[in-house]
């Protein structure tokens, strides 16, 4: 297969980055973002055995990529408990979440750097019978290597923007088109997806566009005796959850709590930043404007007169969803693109968004489209829809339409599901 001469210069120029490798790798320990006990994985070195017989190997970026393949692996895995799988990641939350979430008969290991040296020996340790790529991580030397050792590639829950797009042709041109080629098939988010794919060179018979597996992934779980003990602690509370936070978001969150709990009598938020590292920061910010505040990583618990409950920990939203029958989906009065509806509609939860959600935009608008979520721009109109909707009867509706939204997702994983077992169908014919 041909390539492009920017893949070319690509490839030759990390065929012999190790010692950049190396260097980035030791900015990264420095920086507290790799694993020390785990850092050869990043050089292609295994950790752990390959395990017997077939191996289906998928890559997901980080927490919510790996998330949602959860259930695509359990069931793959209920379908046939002789395959093995194994997942790669590149950032420590995910790799300490899958530990505690992977079904049995599949592993994690950090995804190698892109570097020609450490993926050849990543390759050659697990052999991999099928090779699954998710959303838009796409690594050239990876994929290159593992398309010329025949290893069949599915892109499956893909996602890329137009403006994703447009760098591969500006920066990497006809890169995207050879990669793209190396792929059997690919199932997109969405249409926007689809259409940027089919720009950049992806075959039109290759392409189907599913939805996003976020749909069809199972409720967010969670520790039942925390649950009973908070239950019991927030009983007769009005509470709103304002989830995967951002830097910027904080601040009109505050702002919004103390003008809705004017109106909202003993009304608590329960604020869970994307990145938990930021809890202790968030905290000194909510004091100095007076409000009462508990947090979540100090041990501590919301008492009568806490205003704000920082639960600056990884692994807990399916509890503080199903605490909240309101929440606020962050990443979205910033320009972060937003975050998965689905895992409060999932637990009953009636969600609020900002104007900010090109990471899911479909989802939106049939959210919106369906009477399942509402728009906000700002601290006061968060405060006014926190306020109506800490009410009941103004909330339950919208819950119920997000909710039934959401459940109708299931058939994105059968897609996926039946797309690998009939390419996994194809690859013991060939041997």
């Amino acid at each position: 297969m041909g390539r492009s001469f920017a893949l070319w210069a690509y490839l030759s120029l990390t065929s012999r980055a190790a010692a950049a490798g190396e260097r980035r790798l030791a900015k990264r320990l420095a920086e507290g973002k790799e694993d020390p006990a785990r850092i050869g994985e990043r050089r292609g070195l295994p950790s752990l055995p390959r395990p017997d017989g077939k191996l289906v190997w998928f890559h997901a970026a980080s927490v919510g990529e790996s998330l949602s393949l959860l259930e695509v692996i359990r069931r793959l895995r209920e379908s046939d408990p002789t395959l093995k799988v194994l997942v790669t990641t590149g950032t420590v939350t995910s790799s300490d979440l899958l530990r505690q979430r992977l079904p049995d008969g599949a592993v994690h290991q950090f995804i190698p750097l892109d570097i020609g040296p450490f993926v050849t020996r990543f390759l050659d340790h697990w052999k991999p019978d099928l090779a699954i790529w998710t959303e838009s991580d796409l690594w050239p030397g990876l994929i290159t290597q593992t398309h010329a050792r025949n290893i069949p590639l599915l892109l499956i829950n893909a996602r890329m923007s137009d403006r994703s797009a447009k760098r591969w042709r500006r920066f990497l041109p006809g890169a995207a088109h050879s990669l793209l080629q190396r792929f059997q098939a690919v199932q997109a988010q969405d249409r926007a997806t689809g259409r940027a794919l089919l720009k950049l060179g992806l075959p039109r018979h290759r392409l189907e566009v599913t939805g996003t597996l976020k749909e069809g992934m199972p409720p967010l779980e969670c520790n039942e005796s925390d649950r009973a003990r908070f239950t019991k602690l927030l009983e007769g509370r009005p509470v709103w959850a304002a989830a995967s936070t951002h830097e910027g978001e904080e601040e009109i969150i505050a702002e919004a709590q103390i003008t809705a709990a004017r109106g909202a009598l003993r009304l608590l938020c329960i604020l869970v930043p994307r990145h938990p590292d930021r809890g202790d920061g968030i905290v000194d910010m909510l004091k100095a404007r007076g409000l009462q505040v508990a947090q979540r990583s100090k041990g501590e618990e919301p008492g009568p007169n806490t205003s704000i409950f920082v639960a600056d920990t990884m692994g807990e939203l399916g509890l503080w969803y199903r605490l909240a029958p309101l929440s606020f989906v962050g990443g979205s009065l910033t320009e972060i693109g937003g975050h998965n509806p689905f895992e409060p509609a999932s637990l009953g939860s009636a969600i609020i968004h900002g104007p900010f959600v090109a990471n899911f935009r479909d989802v939106y608008d049939r959210l919106s489209a369906a009477g399942g979520s509402r728009q906000v721009t700002d601290a006061a109109s968060l405060a006014c829809a926190v306020a109506e909707l800490s009410q009941p009867d103004r909330r339950a509706p919208m819950a119920f339409a997000a909710w039934e939204l959401g459940s109708a997702g299931a058939e994105v994983t059968d897609k996926a599901l039946k797309l690998i077992q009939s390419t996994l169908a194809d690859t013991r014919q060939d041997a």
